[in-house]
């Protein structure tokens, strides 16, 4: 593990290792199919292999590593399934978000999603992945945010690892950057004028992207998937 950060040691290793090990396999930085060593992994971190292992059985539980008992734990491959499933949880609870966003029409929000899409126009630009994924996560959480759901925001975090692997591969693809950067324009446009119809379907048309082209992306990475 190259660059392996250091634990803070006044937090909990195992939720840090959680969110560490769950970062580089949503990030394809750990592969689909990749072995991960409990050893090895207590060794880097300088900690037991308790924390290891509860770190590895959370992710097991949302499906991005395969655990099997006393032989190789292994990243697991891209489930299509799992991915329409998490699109149609999203899709139907962000349909509401942008209709009661619209309606209220806040300022404030408007401002912030402004300001993120600016920042993506920037990091498309320095063809910077790793940065515009997280500020294209942060505008979504935003929208979460302005309306006191937090909770669902983590719930479809936690379902989104299968979907979130295949927009990475998606990514590099294309305009698919600029792309997302005109979705969220228009969405950020349909908030701030208040038409919650124009917020909904600017909304569906974004979320829909990557699974149309889902036949495309298993074909060009056939290994990475089930």
């Amino acid at each position: 593990m190259a660059n392996t950060p250091k634990l803070d040691r006044y937090r909990q290793a195992a939720p840090q290792l959680y969110e560490l090990l769950r970062d580089k396999i949503v990030s394809l930085e750990f592969l689909p199919g990749t072995a991960l060593s409990r050893v090895e992994i207590s060794a880097q971190f300088d900690v037991s292999q308790t924390p290891v292992r509860e770190a590895l059985l959370k992710l097991a539980e949302e499906r991005l590593v395969d655990v099997f008992p006393q032989a190789a734990t292994r990243v697991s491959l891209i489930d299509t399934g799992i991915a329409e499933e998490t699109h149609f949880l999203r899709r139907a609870i962000e349909l509401e978000l942008v209709r009661e966003l619209a309606l209220r029409g806040t300022a404030e929000l408007s401002a912030q999603l402004k300001e993120l899409v600016a920042r993506q126009i920037w990091l498309r630009d320095q063809q910077d992945y790793g940065g515009f994924v997280l500020a294209d996560q942060e505008f979504h959480r935003r929208m979460y945010n302005a309306l006191g759901k937090d909770d669902l925001w983590k719930l479809v975090c936690s379902r989104s690892g299968h979907i979130d692997r295949l927009r990475r591969l998606h990514l590099p693809t294309g305009d698919k950057m600029t792309r997302i950067v005109s979705d969220h324009s228009r969405i950020l446009e349909a908030i701030a004028g208040r038409d919650p119809a124009a917020a909904q379907e600017s909304l569906r048309e974004h979320l829909s992207g990557t699974l149309d082209s889902m036949a495309r992306i298993r074909a060009e990475h056939p290994q990475y998937f089930t």
